[in-house]
């Protein structure tokens, strides 16, 4: 008896068309809840990151104080550079007013962020920061500032946005930081998609009142 030779290929061939199939669909049920997922940690990543990073100090996170250090300032200075950015889909102009100043360890300074709303309707970002190196996000104290605080433009509004900081002397005692010259302060102002009504006295801030 001879065997026909084009019947066990295609025996064969059909089961494992099918396993590949399976297989397949697997795959891509797998990528679409990736996806989904991805999408969702997207709107919930910018409340959570700051949370996660003023609980931990993480990512260069800088801390909150509540009062000037108790003791004189330091004779040790070093530079405070300021960085300011926004995410796609905000269409803000944010800029510090000075980029570069310096400061010795334990004084308390004050400096301010400009930002213009360039759109023609009223929108609404809230800003998340670092410093750098990240290392010294445990002594870079912010008495005042206007982060984690949703921030809502009128069209064409400008505004002047402080921020009252210093760095903890303690710094000094860390050996990591021994030969630290510069520290770099960095905002991201990100949109908020549906921005919580306001009091209508809250639509006239103070031009050099900032939110902490």
């Amino acid at each position: 008896m001879h065997e026909d030779p084009t019947a066990s290929p295609k025996a064969t061939s059909e089961p494992a068309s099918r396993r590949g199939l399976t297989r397949d669909a697997v795959v891509a049920s797998i990528c679409g809840f990736v996806v989904v997922l991805m999408l969702g940690a997207a709107y919930a990543a910018v409340p959570f990151y700051n949370w996660f990073c003023r609980a931990t100090g993480f990512n260069g996170t800088t801390q909150v104080a509540t009062s000037a250090p108790s003791g004189a300032p330091l004779a040790r200075r070093i530079a405070v550079r300021f960085d300011a950015n926004v995410a796609p889909g905000l269409p803000w102009k944010f800029e510090p007013e000075q980029t570069e100043i310096e400061v010795k360890i334990g004084e308390v300074v004050t400096v301010f962020y400009n930002v213009t709303n360039q759109s023609a309707r009223t929108t609404a970002g809230q800003a998340a920061y670092n410093v750098a190196p990240l290392t010294v996000g445990a002594y870079f104290q912010k008495i005042n500032c206007f982060c984690f605080t949703e921030q809502t433009m009128a069209p064409g509004e400008k505004r002047e946005m402080p921020v009252v900081f210093y760095v903890d002397p303690a710094l000094v005692a860390d050996s990591e930081n021994d030969g630290l010259k510069t520290i770099t302060l960095s905002y991201t102002f990100y949109a908020v998609r549906d921005p919580a009504p306001k009091p209508l006295a809250a639509s006239e801030p103070d031009k050099r009142k900032g939110n902490l």
